[in-house]
């Protein structure tokens, strides 16, 4: 049963992440319409994402996130020349 239950939970999790994942998509096409820079976009994303996370669960919450954010950038998953598609 408890087996059960945590697989419902890591679905649930993942159509959470998808359902974010497709807002802020929305949100960064907005403003790229609107002439902003991705740099700024993303400086702003981050800043506030790391301020909500923080107010929420605390600054040991966001390094452990900024940590693992550091790790899969050098890894290059966010270089989409280094997908293979």
């Amino acid at each position: 049963m408890d087996r059960a239950i945590s697989d419902i939970d890591v679905l649930i999790r993942e159509e959470k992440r998808l359902t974010a994942v497709e807002s802020y998509e929305d949100a960064w096409a907005e403003g790229c319409a609107a002439g902003i820079e991705p740099d700024i976009m993303a400086d702003a994303a981050i800043t506030t994402a790391l301020e909500e996370l923080v107010r929420a669960n605390g600054e040991a919450t966001a390094l452990a996130l900024m940590e693992r954010l550091r790790d899969r950038l050098i890894a290059g998953e966010f270089d989409e020349a280094r997908h293979i598609h």
